[in-house]
Order: structure tokens, then sequence, then C-alpha cells
């Protein structure tokens, strides 16, 4: 039987509160020339009810020995907050000074597509479209470019409704 090497964590969310968690990767060098410098990767989670409140834990299923980097968004009612952490070892440092995040809220009065996003070979993204009220990703319609020879994807948005997007970039150095 195959064993699975891993680390866990838990956070607990108060009521009102729904926190999802994204690893973030690296692309591997030899294809940064075609494809983002950085991934996210959305953490599989457990969760236990605690009275008003709910437990989670979450699972990185491959940690690097030198630590993963972590991006945390709790959605609460019309507002997310968003943080960033380390996994190193068994313990997860979150950042007492928050780094600045720049992400966008989507909203139309039409239907209508979110931008082209490239695909890595594992079919990992660098952009992350997400329904605030249920935390879930959009699934994005995938469709290969024979063009570029890339697989692409674009979300479909509703109107009327608002959505939370964002990438990973990096600035002057730093994730």
């Amino acid at each position: 039987m195959d064993m699975l090497q891993g680390k866990h964590f838990s956070i607990t969310d108060p009521k009102g509160v729904n926190t999802v968690i994204y690893q973030i990767n690296k692309t591997k060098e030899e294809y940064l020339n075609e494809y983002p410098k950085y991934t996210l990767e959305r953490l599989d989670f457990i969760e236990e009810i605690r009275g008003e409140s709910r437990r989670k834990t979450f699972f990185v299923d491959e940690p690097h020995s030198e630590g993963d980097q972590i991006v945390i968004l709790s959605f609460a009612k019309e507002r997310v907050v968003i943080n960033s952490g380390l996994l190193i070892d068994d313990e997860v440092r979150i950042s007492k000074n928050p780094g600045s995040f720049k992400f966008n809220t989507l909203y139309s009065e039409e239907e209508q597509e979110f931008k082209e996003f490239n695909y890595t070979p594992n079919m990992k993204r660098d952009i992350c479209v997400i329904d605030p009220e249920t935390t879930e990703e959009l699934k994005p319609r995938l469709y290969f470019d024979e063009k570029e020879n890339k697989v692409k994807g674009r979300c479909k948005l509703k109107p009327n409704k608002p959505y939370f997007a964002f990438e990973i970039r990096e600035n002057k150095g730093n994730v």
C-alpha cells in the first residue's frame, strides 16, 4: 500500500467566516519561458463543527523541505481578509505584517467571460476566481489554443454577482 507523504495543520473559523488556503508553487525552470513563474493550488481540508465555529484541517500532500508558501483567504460578509504564511516542518508561520496584496473584485451587469489564462503542463494556473458567497472556485472552460500550442481557460461570470480574483506575481524578488 502506498503511503502519502504530507503535512497538515488546523485553523478555526468563527461563525460567518469561511477560510480557504492556497499553496504557492514555483514553476520548474524548464517551463519558465512558456508558463507563469508561480501557480496556485487550493489545499484540501476536512471540517468539523464545534458549537458555532468550524475547525478545518488542511493538507499539503508533498511539502518542500525548505517550506511551502501559502495564501490564506478568510471570507466574511462583504469582505476578504488576506494573509500569507509559510509551512515549515510541522509549524505554520503566519505573517505578522502582511505584505501588500493586489486583487480584483469582478462585477458586471452582463454575462461575460473573464480573461484568458494559461495552464502549466500539470494543469495548474496562476489566477483563481472565487465566488465569495460560497468560497468555491469558478471552474474555467478549458480549450486548446492551436495557434499558441497551449491549454488555456476562461471563466464565465454571471451578471449582477461579485467575484474575487487573485494571481501570484513576483515584485522585487518577493512573491
